[in-house]
């Protein structure tokens, strides 16, 4: 069922987005959260072994070590999962958790993995455009 608002926008043509109903919207929101913050916690516990699905022809492009790097990367998930946890202000973690995961696409090349950050990369991208205009008020759907 698609709300009146939404309707009257489809009929004067002024917006082609229909939005999703809240409790989508909250499944994708904690489904993400929970997916950052797993990472986030797994790089942790072994940064280095996540540091070999970077393919070895970027390594030299990174001024610090593989270590450090992904310690980085584990504390910027576990951030980025955190605010979606939150509900604020959405198009921020969803931007910043977009370009990231576009820069592992680019960094890791094709993988066994690659197929999970596809999908990772979709949802995001979905929760981003969900969000614009909503962040006003975080409860209002």
């Amino acid at each position: 069922m698609v709300c009146d608002e939404c309707c009257d926008n489809l009929a004067d043509g002024s917006d082609i987005f229909i939005h999703m109903k809240g409790s989508s919207l909250h499944i994708l929101r904690v489904g993400l959260a929970i997916t950052f913050l797993w990472v986030g916690l797994l790089i942790l516990k072994d940064p280095v072994g996540w540091g070999g699905y970077i393919n070895d022809s970027f390594l030299t492009y990174f001024p610090v070590d593989i270590k450090m790097m992904m310690q980085t990367t584990a504390i910027f998930d576990l951030v980025v999962g955190l605010w979606l946890l939150l509900d604020y202000k959405l198009w921020v973690p969803a931007s910043l958790a977009v370009i990231h995961l576009a820069s592992v696409l680019l960094v890791s090349g094709i993988n066994a993995i690659t197929v999970r950050d596809i999908g990772l990369l979709s949802a995001l991208l979905a929760l981003l455009i969900e969000c614009r205009g909503r962040d006003s008020n975080p409860h209002e759907l």
